[in-house]
């Protein structure tokens, strides 16, 4: 009986090792895209006063703190909130830069403008 079932599957088998193998294009690797500002997530605020000086405007919001620069046309605010679980100092989560009218201003230009 176990014969006639391995008999059975004989022409499958063979219909399977002469079918055509498909190969899966490799994957690219894609890295991802620094976003502007991206290095100074993590920054503590001495880290930013290192790097910019004291800020022009400070003020708590909620948990976070809002740091500001203000300098040669740029505006850039630093946004630091407790790390998770609450150890450790105050760390940037997020950036953002615009020009002193509000308008746009792409972050490496604020900080080129920062710099000077």
């Amino acid at each position: 009986m176990a014969m006639r079932r391995l008999a059975g599957l004989a022409p499958l088998l063979i219909l399977a090792a002469c079918a055509p193998k498909v190969q899966t294009p490799p994957v690219a690797v894609v890295k991802p895209a620094e976003r502007p500002g991206a290095t100074m997530i993590g920054f503590t605020e001495n880290d930013l006063v290192s790097r910019f000086g004291q800020p022009t405007f400070q003020v708590k919001e909620g948990q976070g703190t809002k740091l500001q620069w203000s300098h040669n046309g740029c505006v850039l605010d630093a946004y630091l909130y407790p790390p998770e679980g609450h150890s450790g100092g105050d760390r940037v989560m997020h950036v953002d830069s615009r020009a002193p009218s509000g308008a746009d201003l792409p972050i490496n230009a604020c900080l080129d403008l920062l710099a000077r």
